[in-house]
């Protein structure tokens, strides 16, 4: 997998969604945090993705978050929206709703907990794709969905040039840079234990969780490994992995990500809505720690 094309650019964070104590919208610190990404390197944003609490977000929530976001950083910030559910109904709405506001892009994950045949995965992503114009990335995380996208269905997608990546979280780095070698869809890392790993075969770029607080190392990353210089990117990759468990490896990646992002000051609150709740005292006493050894926290 040579990466020679990066429609969706080449680092966007999944942002979280902030929130207020009273569990209203945050939009100040949504604004602030947003600008502050794309500071640190980010040339892409995913709003109401999974870690961005899409499932108890609500869709004029929705469309407040990709204004407020676009209000923020301006027009030459690639704003990649969720469109993402099992009802292929409430998918079309959230992509006819997502261009509206003004997204550039859609994400669309496999229907998840239903779990429909190939047959009916296939339909539903044809189903997303025709109302909206926008470019759409695929998301590929079995472990949460419970559903796969198979070779013959991908092979099928990229047919069509209004499905131009994936999104993968499958952990399956040669298959999927398998994948991208047939059929030509660009490949995007969707697990930072793997951003190295992915970008070093090829990937087009990350959409990162730790970005929110590591962006302008993923951006160095990437830099690295545009260069042929590997080993200083693996350099990276191996002092960001403390980092990488604290966020992602022991709670849940939104929840950890809200509480990092608290403690720097960025957002005025950690609150999540239910079921997600806030971590535990030795979660955040890790997370603190590794702050610390990063540097990004006195």
């Amino acid at each position: 997998m040579i990466a020679t094309a990066a429609p969706f650019r080449t680092l966007s964070t999944a942002m979280v969604t902030p929130f207020r104590a009273s569990g209203e919208l945050d939009l100040d610190s949504t604004a602030r945090l947003a600008r502050k990404l794309v500071a640190d390197g980010c040339d892409a944003i995913l709003v109401s993705g999974t870690t961005g609490e899409s499932p108890t977000t609500h869709r004029p929530e929705k469309e407040e978050l990709i204004s407020c976001v676009r209000a923020a950083v301006g027009e030459d910030v690639f704003i990649i929206a969720g469109a993402g559910s099992n009802d292929t109904l409430h998918a079309q709405a959230m992509a006819a709703s997502a261009t509206e506001a003004g997204a550039d892009g859609l994400l669309v994950v496999s229907p998840y907990y239903n779990r429909p045949s190939q047959r009916g995965l296939l339909a539903h992503v044809r189903a997303v794709a025709d109302v909206s114009d926008l470019p759409i990335m695929l998301y590929d995380i079995p472990g949460r969905t419970g559903l796969a996208f198979s070779d013959e269905v991908l092979d099928e997608l990229a047919k069509n040039p209004q499905i131009q990546a994936v999104k993968d979280a499958t952990g399956n780095v040669v298959v999927g840079e398998e994948r991208s070698e047939r059929t030509g869809l660009a490949y995007y890392s969707g697990d930072d234990g793997l951003n190295y790993s992915w970008l070093a075969h090829g990937a087009s770029g990350c959409v990162s969780v730790v970005g929110h607080v590591a962006a302008s190392s993923y951006r160095d990353m990437i830099a690295k490994v545009r260069e042929g210089d590997l080993p200083g990117a693996r350099e990276i990759s191996v002092r960001l992995r403390p980092l990488v468990h604290a966020i992602m490896g022991g709670g849940q990646g939104a929840v950890m990500a809200k509480h990092a992002l608290h403690m720097m000051g960025v957002i005025e609150s950690p609150r999540v809505r239910l079921p997600l709740v806030e971590a535990t005292a030795s979660e955040l006493e890790a997370l603190e720690a590794a702050l610390v050894s990063a540097g990004l926290l006195s």
